[in-house]
């Protein structure tokens, strides 16, 4: 189990973020409600979505290596 006061539970919480974001961004009406802020304390999912699609392939990359260093590592 990953303590969140430590980094590698902030990096997952980050990851975990960064993906749940980039995947509501899909669903029409949750981006219409939730994303349609740009600044602000909303405006944080918007830039989280934002990084979650442009960057998906250092994202997914980074998911799969924090996975291995959880299930194997720790």
């Amino acid at each position: 189990m990953t303590n969140v006061y430590s980094f590698d539970g902030i990096l997952v919480f980050g990851l975990l973020f960064i993906c749940t974001c980039a995947y509501l961004k899909k669903v029409p009406r949750i981006n219409s409600w939730l994303l349609s802020e740009k600044k602000g304390v909303w405006g944080v999912f918007y830039k989280a979505a934002i990084i979650g699609t442009r960057l998906h392939i250092a994202v997914a990359i980074s998911c799969l290596a924090m996975a291995f260093y959880i299930v194997f590592l720790k």
